[in-house]
């Protein structure tokens, strides 16, 4: 299995603690998709505000449609999370 070193929340700083605190903000948690892009926290905070413009933004997809798409895609990449 491969491993891919994260930075813990107790060590994270600057735009990676702010991404963490957001993220625990938004969901109680940092989820590990997040904890895994935690070496680049520009890259990661990038990939969470595109998460959130589709999946947390109003659009002509209701939240139910915009989760069983995103579970349906997880499905087909073989993604368990």
């Amino acid at each position: 299995m491969a491993y891919i070193e994260q930075v813990s929340i107790e060590n994270a700083t600057g735009k990676t603690a702010r991404l963490y605190q957001s993220a625990v903000e938004r969901a109680g948690d940092v989820a590990n998709i997040i904890r895994v892009m935690s070496q680049d926290g520009a890259s990661a905070n990038a990939s969470m505000n595109l998460y959130v413009s589709i999946m947390k933004t109003d659009n002509h997809l209701s939240g139910a449609q915009r989760e069983m798409l995103a579970t349906v895609v997880s499905n087909a990449n073989d993604c368990f999370y």
